[in-house]
């Protein structure tokens, strides 16, 4: 099969399509048809070796430690199932499927994950792919494309676990930063689909983008008045941020919060040590949460959106396998709005 690898860290430049033996899976595992594979940050973060093995470390590594290699990227995969290591005895034989990307850390429904396609594990950016026969969903009855299905699993499997932790329902007034990203863009797709009202922080050339996904008012960023601006688009607070810039906005942002109100973090675009006095937490009963990923029961509630059609992901532009420097480069460059997903 062909396959985009990795065989160092590195620029966009180590990425190589080759030639590759198809996976063979072992008992409770499934070989699953690439239809689509969507592209994450973190495909980047974790070619470069960004995120280290420490924050005093200069060396290089994945999110969860060494990187082993070659690898195949790629941890968003919709496709359909064709072989199963027990004898091609599964009921998921010839059906669509989305991919959990997450390997959890016991069997219960709000585990952490442990590990996320592909660390150990060769991903989707690939004409076949590998993964637990647990792991997966059948989509068969959605509306989404296999391209829509594609873009879900990390960002909006993200999004969907910082909304539920921070409790965002119907009525809410909900602050989302970096909101033109793809975590950002899930948080205020899904936010809306809550009955919540929207107000995203995002550059003032994406704002059109990001009403037409379902915000209530955009803020603009390059204007340098983010903190004023926001103050004066919900003047009696909010119930919650969804935050995946962090940086200086945290400290003082905290005072946006309603009493009881929580701000919730899956990223630090913006930098990620932050000045903030704990007397605006206990005083007023908020929350400062950080969150990394869904857990199985979340994850299971994204797949019934998705069986449901009630999110529709925003694709910002498709790539051929061929085309997965460009599709990294392009991710990079942060100019699109939506997903960018690899189609095999």
């Amino acid at each position: 099969m062909r396959a985009a690898v990795i065989s160092r860290h590195g620029g966009p430049d180590v990425i190589e399509v080759r030639e590759v033996p198809v996976p063979r899976p072992r008992s409770q595992e499934v070989l699953v048809r690439v239809s689509a594979a969507g592209c994450n940050n973190t495909d980047i973060w974790t070619r470069e070796g960004s995120y280290g093995l420490g924050s005093e470390s200069n060396e290089k590594g994945g999110w969860l430690g060494p990187l082993a290699f070659p690898r195949i990227q790629g941890g968003d995969v919709a496709g359909v199932v064709v072989a199963d290591g027990d004898g091609n005895t599964s009921d998921l034989l010839q059906t669509r499927v989305l991919v959990d990307p997450a390997i959890y850390s016991d069997s219960g429904q709000d585990a952490r994950p442990v590990d996320v396609l592909p660390r150990e594990r060769d991903g989707g950016f690939a004409e076949y792919v590998v993964v637990p026969a647990a792991r997966v969903h059948p989509v068969d009855d959605s509306p989404l494309t296999d391209i829509e299905l594609a873009a879900l699993p990390i960002s909006y499997g993200t999004a969907l676990a910082m909304l539920e932790r921070g409790a965002v329902d119907i009525g809410h007034t909900v602050l989302v930063t970096g909101a033109s990203g793809g975590v950002g863009l899930a948080v205020v797709q899904l936010a809306k689909a809550r009955g919540a009202r929207v107000v995203a922080v995002c550059s003032g050339g994406k704002a059109d983008e990001v009403l037409r996904a379902g915000a209530d008012v955009t803020i603009d960023r390059q204007r340098g008045e983010v903190l004023k601006d926001v103050r004066e688009a919900a003047p009696h607070g909010y119930h919650a941020a969804i935050d995946v810039v962090a940086g200086p906005l945290i400290g003082p942002g905290l005072e946006l919060l309603r009493p009881g109100g929580c701000w919730v973090v899956a990223g630090s675009l913006d930098g990620w040590s932050v000045k903030l006095d704990v007397r605006k937490l206990y005083l007023s009963d908020l929350s400062l949460l950080g969150s990394t990923m869904h857990t199985p029961r979340i994850f299971e509630l994204l797949v019934g959106l998705a069986r449901r059609g009630e999110v529709r992901p925003v694709i910002a532009a498709t790539f051929g396998l061929d085309e997965t420097r460009k599709a990294h480069q392009e991710l990079s460059r942060r100019h699109h709005v939506g997903k960018l997903v690899i189609v095999p």
